[in-house]
C-alpha cells in the first residue's frame, strides 16, 4: 500500500516573539515606516504573535544591519528594516559593511519619495529660476548621517544646482537633521516622505518651512516624472531645467540618477535570512500582502507613507534587485566625487 504525500505544516507562530530590527532612531520616516506596519502586519501572520521593533541606529545604519546579518536565525524570529542609508553604504563598498543583500530574502519593499524644504528667512518662496538663483547667494548648513549614506542623493543634488551647503556629518538619522532645522542650525534639509507628511507639514502650515522640490520619481519607462505624492512640487530635473533653460545631463547627473533609483523605489524593505524555510518565508509574505489589500489600507497609508505602490513578492525581488545595483561607471564617479567633494572614502 503506497504513502499518501502529507503537505508541510503550515508556519504557526502563536505564542512566539518576533523582533524587527530598524537601524535607525526614533524620530524619522523608517520609524514611522515601521510603526505604521507593525501592528497590521501582527494581525495577519499566522498566530498573531508579538511583533517589537527594536530602535539600533549608528554608524549610518550600519551598527544594526550587521547586528542583524550576524544574530538572525532561519527562524523567521528577526527581521529586518533597510533604507536607502543601508543600501548605499553596500554599493559603494564601504569599509564597515559586514552585511551582503544576497543572504536575505524581501518580504516587502515600499517606495518612497524625498522633499527638500528651506528656512523662510532665506526669502525664497519656490523654487522658479529667480527663487533659485536667491538660494544659490546663501550659504548653507545641511544636517548629515555621512556622505555614503541616502543624503548622498540630496548632497549631490544640491551640487548640481549649483548651491553652496556644508554638511554637518554625525547626525543618527533625519530626525536629528529636522530637530537641527526646527532650531534655526540648518537652513536647509530634505525628509523621507513618512517623515515629512508627519513632522514637516505642520512647520509648513505654520509658516516655518517653504517645500521646494521633490527627488521624482521613475515611471514605468524609467523617465523622472513628478512625485505623485507631492504632484504640486517640482522634481529635481525640473528644477534644473528652470535654472538653465536645458535638462540636466552628463556624469554628474547620470550618477544622480542612477543613486536615486537605487535609494527611493524600494527606499525601504523588510527582511529575513535566506535559508529560512519556505513555510516561514511564504507565511510572511502572504501576511504582507493580506496587509496591503486589507479595506482602507491604501487611504491609510497615503495619509501616511505618502502614495506609492507597495510590493511582496516577485514585484518585491525586482525592486531589490534595482535597490543593490548600480552601474560600475557611476560608482566610480561618486566614488571619485566623494573623494574629491569631502574627502569622504567609502
Amino acid at each position: 500500500m503506497g504513502t499518501v504525500a502529507t503537505p508541510a505544516p503550515a508556519a504557526d507562530f502563536s505564542g512566539k516573539r518576533i523582533e524587527w530590527i530598524i537601524p535607525y532612531g526614533t524620530g524619522g520616516g523608517s520609524n514611522r515606516w515601521a510603526r505604521f506596519y507593525a501592528p497590521r502586519l501582527q494581525k495577519n501572520i499566522p498566530g498573531q504573535p508579538t511583533l517589537a521593533i527594536k530602535n539600533m541606529p549608528g554608524a549610518s545604519s550600519t551598527k544594526g544591519t550587521i547586528f542583524f546579518a550576524r544574530r538572525a536565525k532561519t527562524d523567521g524570529l528577526m527581521l529586518l528594516g533597510t533604507s536607502g542609508s543601508t543600501q548605499f553604504p553596500f554599493l559603494l563598498d564601504d569599509r564597515r559593511v559586514k552585511y551582503d543583500y544576497a543572504d536575505w530574502e524581501v518580504i516587502l519593499a515600499t517606495p518612497v519619495g524625498g522633499i527638500v524644504y528651506v528656512n523662510p528667512s532665506l526669502g525664497v518662496k519656490e523654487a522658479t529660476r529667480a527663487g533659485m538663483k536667491q538660494l544659490q547667494k546663501a550659504k548653507l548648513k545641511f544636517g548629515s548621517q555621512g556622505a555614503t549614506s541616502l543624503d548622498l542623493v540630496p548632497l549631490l543634488a544640491f551640487d548640481i544646482l549649483g548651491l553652496t551647503v556644508k554638511p554637518v556629518f554625525g547626525m543618527k538619522g533625519r530626525g536629528p537633521s529636522r530637530l537641527a532645522f526646527e532650531r534655526g542650525e540648518v537652513r536647509i534639509d530634505y525628509q523621507t516622505t513618512p517623515a515629512f507628511i508627519k513632522r514637516v507639514t505642520p512647520l509648513v502650515k505654520a509658516g516655518k518651512a517653504i517645500p521646494l522640490m521633490t527627488w521624482g520619481m521613475l515611471d514605468a519607462k524609467g523617465d523622472l516624472v513628478r512625485d505623485p505624492t507631492f504632484p504640486n512640487l517640482p522634481h529635481v530635473g525640473e528644477v534644473y531645467e528652470r535654472m538653465h533653460g536645458k535638462k540636466p545631463k552628463g556624469p554628474a547627473w547620470n550618477a544622480w540618477r542612477t543613486f536615486m533609483a537605487a535609494g527611493y523605489p524600494a527606499q525601504k524593505m523588510i527582511f529575513v535570512k535566506k535559508g529560512t524555510p519556505a513555510d516561514i518565508v511564504d507565511a510572511l509574505r502572504k501576511a504582507a500582502a493580506d496587509t496591503i489589500n486589507e479595506p482602507g489600507f491604501k487611504e491609510a497609508a497615503a495619509k501616511t507613507l505618502g502614495n506609492y505602490p507597495q510590493a511582496v513578492g516577485a514585484k518585491a525581488e525586482v525592486l531589490k534587485k534595482i535597490a543593490t545595483t548600480v552601474s560600475p561607471e557611476s560608482k566610480a564617479w561618486v566614488k571619485a566625487w566623494l573623494k574629491r567633494r569631502f574627502n569622504a572614502v567609502p
